[in-house]
């Protein structure tokens, strides 16, 4: 379970947070559930994305009770995890001790789980205001934290007189700005992205599998240090390339088709997001080279316009302007097609239908809105695509773009993406 951060991060992590909520407050932060696979198994363990940031801590079952008294400089810091037992120390293996939980979050007062109630009951009588996350920063999906429902359910009955505050907004504020230390992990877990897409131009040819493509990148992310990908790799071959979160990948790549690789790997929890577009024969047909440079031409002018000021919601209207001009250009659309299209359905949806950026960090899409101003240390993905469904192909490129003062920072800029050079590498 170690960290490449050093404790004062996650010590800055919580004075900034501190500084953010209102006196007399507690927050309390719980650690993700552990999800059944079948029988006695369990999927492989992640850590909920706000208590790693504010404590740096992995484990499964742990907990944190953060207290602001009436004075600003105010504060009592708690965590509390498994107390270890000969057999789960035989059956799992370690488990955080006391003072290892001090050395990796810089919390001070760390208890076993049983005394959670008794000091969570002593603070209660300090506070008027309770900050937890009432959606755990889940975007897009159902899902209901079991642990935390089961702690606001047995804590009702005493809190009445207590303002509940949502702990969200606070934390997306500050995982939006990526320190120099966030920043270097991404860029490693980058870095580890693009060696094994070089591994994947090696190996991709007519005749391999999805699933074999989908072994190499495993392989590349574990063998150079990754802990995990950042979300299920994407290996789509041929009509695939025009199902946008398809991760079946059990497809036979074939002769004159191309494959769309949507990947990244998870280094201390922070994501990398990169998409490629690849021919399976090691050579574009003139119409998919066609289309791709339409693609990267679009990538790169929106790449620059990834500036402190802008919005996401800004990037999307002139991205979808850009692809528009491209698929005239291809005769896919035409003017006239936009002059008598449908406000709430444009032409140009047919072919190009999400948007073209996202945030990235502790989650591949993180904590942020479309409306959301753009800052310097903010990381945003960069992907434009043009799919084309009646010629049984499409194509997205999407690189990791870091805003700066200055010029935009592509954290991907040495990983292949010209089409020429792709085509070289598949053949040399």
């Amino acid at each position: 379970m170690n960290s490449t951060f050093n404790k004062n991060f996650f010590i800055n992590n919580r004075k900034k947070l501190f500084n953010d909520i209102l006196p007399e407050s507690l927050v309390v932060m719980f650690s993700a559930e552990q999800f059944p696979k079948n029988g006695d198994q369990y999927f492989r363990y992640r850590q909920n994305s706000d208590t790693f940031y504010f404590s740096g801590l992995k484990q499964e079952e742990t907990s944190l009770l953060l207290f602001k008294g009436k004075k600003s400089n105010n504060f009592e810091e708690y965590a509390f995890i498994l107390e270890p037992n000969l057999k789960m120390l035989t059956w799992i293996g370690h488990k955080y001790s006391k003072d290892e939980v001090v050395d990796i979050s810089g919390v001070k007062n760390v208890e076993f789980n049983d005394k959670f109630n008794y000091i969570f009951e002593e603070l209660l009588v300090k506070v008027k205001n309770i900050y937890f996350s009432h959606k755990s920063n889940i975007r897009g999906i159902k899902y209901e934290h079991r642990i935390f429902q089961d702690w606001l359910d047995s804590v009702n009955n005493k809190t009445q007189s207590i303002d509940f505050q949502d702990l969200d907004p606070l934390s997306m504020k500050l995982r939006l700005s990526k320190s120099q230390e966030e920043i270097d992990v991404m860029q490693k877990a980058v870095n580890i992205t693009g060696e094994t897409f070089q591994d994947v131009l090696n190996f991709v040819s007519p005749g391999v599998f999805e699933y074999q493509v989908e072994a190499i990148i495993t392989h590349g992310f574990v063998f150079n240090g990754a802990q995990d990908c950042a979300y299920l790799p994407i290996v789509a071959s041929g009509q695939n390339n025009n199902i946008l979160h398809y991760n079946t990948n059990r497809n036979e790549c074939k002769d004159g088709d191309l494959l769309l690789l949507d990947f990244g790997a998870e280094l201390d929890c922070y994501a990398a997001d990169i998409t490629r577009t690849i021919p399976i024969s090691g050579k574009f047909t003139p119409r998919q080279k066609e289309v791709y440079n339409a693609v990267l031409d679009v990538h790169k002018q929106i790449k620059q316009k990834i500036v402190p000021g802008t919005s996401i919601r800004t990037l999307n209207t002139e991205c979808e302007n850009l692809i528009e001009e491209k698929l005239i250009e291809l005769k896919l659309i035409t003017r006239f097609d936009i002059a008598s299209q449908k406000e709430d359905s444009p032409a140009f949806k047919k072919y190009y239908m999400h948007g073209v950026s996202n945030f990235i960090g502790l989650d591949v899409h993180d904590t942020g809105k479309k409306d959301t101003i753009l800052e310097p240390g903010m990381v945003l993905s960069c992907e434009p695509a043009i799919y084309i469904e009646e010629e049984g192909f499409g194509i997205r490129l999407e690189n990791d773009i870091l805003v700066t003062e200055n010029e935009p920072f592509d954290l991907c800029a040495n990983i292949p993406i010209e089409a020429d050079e792709i085509e070289a590498l598949m053949n040399g």
